[in-house]
C-alpha cells in the first residue's frame, strides 16, 4: 500500500520544520495543512527514506482517507490508531535531535519526544517511524510507547553524544587519545593532513613513517571513530562491534599518494549513510588513470587484522571497541561493489 506522498510533491500543505543532520546527508521536514501534520526523513536530492505521521487536527475518520493522500495532503490517521480521536490543537515548537550516526532523528514538541524516525525506516516496506499519538501499528505510524524500551537508549546516548561533541575541547582532546593509541602501536608521528575540511565529521591523517623492524610507512585517519557508522544495526547483529572504525594503509612510495585514499573514504559513511567493513571494496571515484597508487587499480579491498599489519588493538570509545580497516589496491575484476 502506497501511503505517503514525497515531501516535494502537490498539496496544499505549510512546512513547519526543515533541519539537516549534522553530515549533511539527510534532512528532516515537517508539513501540516488544517487537518493533519507529517514529518519526512529525506536525502539531499529530495528522495524520501522514511515518512511518520504526528497528529490529526481534527476528527478522525472512520477508515484511511484515500483522496487525500491521492491529493498529496498529509494522512489522517483513522480513528482506531490515534490517541486523540477528536483530533489536537496545532504542533507547538518541534526541535530535532539526531542520532550519532546521522541516519535517524528524533522529534521533540516542546520538551516531550513527539516522534521518531529510525535509520530503518522505510515507507516502501511499510515500516513507518514512532508518533507519540499512535496506537498500535498502522501504515503511517507506529506507537511510540511500544518501542520506547529500545529507543531510549538510542535517545539518550545522542542527546549525551552531541552535548559533548559541541563542548569546547571536544574534539582536541578525542585527537590526541588516538594519536596516543598510534604512537604506542606504530611509533612517532610525521605529518598531519586534515581530511574534512569544514564538513562534519571531522577526520585527520596521520602518517608514521618506518619504525624500528618495520620498513614501511603507515597512514591512518584520525577521526571516524568519534562517531557510530550509519546503517551497522540493519546488517549486523551485534553492530557495536563493528560500528567505530579508522582506516590504514601501508606504502613504501611518496605517502602523500596514499593519503589521498584516506582523504576519499574518511567521510564517505556519514554523507553517504552507508557504512565500511572487514571484505567490502570501494570502487575509485574518478578516472583510472588518476588512481593515487597507479592505473593498474580500480579501487581497494578493506581488510581487519591482514596478517604482516601491526596490531592495531586496544583503543575504544564511547565504550566500543575501535576497528582498523586496512587498504589494500585491487584491480577491477576484483571489486564486488
Amino acid at each position: 500500500m502506497a501511503i505517503f506522498r514525497s515531501a516535494s510533491g502537490e498539496g496544499h500543505t505549510e512546512v513547519v520544520l526543515t533541519a539537516g543532520n549534522p553530515y549533511g546527508s539527510r534532512t528532516l521536514v515537517v508539513e501540516r495543512d488544517e487537518d493533519a501534520s507529517v514529518a519526512y526523513l529525506c536525502s539531499p536530492d529530495g528522495t524520501v527514506h522514511g515518512a511518520c505521521w504526528l497528529a490529526n487536527h481534527r476528527a478522525a475518520p472512520d477508515v484511511v482517507d484515500l483522496a487525500r493522500i491521492n491529493a498529496g495532503l498529509p494522512p489522517l490517521m483513522p480513528r482506531a490508531n490515534t490517541l486523540h480521536p477528536g483530533g489536537r490543537r496545532p504542533l507547538g515548537q518541534l526541535t530535532p535531535l539526531w542520532f550519532e550516526e546521522g541516519d535517524g532523528v528524533a522529534l521533540y514538541e516542546e520538551d516531550d519526544l513527539l516522534a521518531v524516525i529510525p535509520g530503518w525506516a522505510d515507507m516502501h516496506r511499510g515500516m513507518p517511524g514512532y508518533a507519540r499519538d499512535a496506537v498500535g501499528e498502522s501504515p503511517f505510524a507506529w506507537a511510540l510507547s511500544e518501542a520506547l524500551e529500545g529507543l531510549s537508549p538510542r535517545i539518550a546516548n545522542a542527546g549525551s553524544y552531541w552535548r559533548w561533541r559541541y563542548s569546547e575541547g571536544s574534539w582536541p582532546s578525542f585527537q590526541q587519545f588516538v594519536m596516543g593509541h598510534l604512537d604506542r602501536v606504530l611509533g612517532p608521528s610525521g605529518r598531519y593532513w586534515d581530511a574534512a575540511g569544514d564538513r562534519l565529521p571531522t577526520v585527520g591523517i596521520t602518517e608514521r613513517p618506518a619504525h624500528g623492524d618495520r620498513v614501511f610507512s603507515v597512514l591512518s585517519t584520525v577521526g571516524m571513530s568519534c562517531q557510530r557508522m550509519p546503517t551497522v544495526e540493519q546488517w549486523i547483529d551485534q553492530p557495536g562491534a563493528y560500528a567505530r572504525i579508522e582506516l590504514a594503509v601501508a606504502t613504501r612510495a611518496n605517502p602523500r599518494d596514499a593519503a589521498l585514499l584516506l582523504v576519499w573514504l574518511a567521510q564517505y559513511p556519514w554523507h553517504s549513510v552507508t557504512w565500511l567493513g572487514h571484505g567490502h571494496t570501494a570502487k575509485w571515484y574518478h578516472e583510472p588513470e588518476t588512481f593515487p597508487l597507479g592505473p593498474q587499480y580500480s579501487g581497494v579491498l578493506m581488510q581487519a587484522d591482514p596478517p604482516d599489519m601491526p596490531d592495531m588493538s586496544g583503543f575504544a570509545f564511547g565504550g566500543e571497541a575501535v576497528r582498523w580497516l586496512w587498504l589494500t589496491p585491487i584491480i577491477a575484476e576484483a571489486l564486488t561493489g
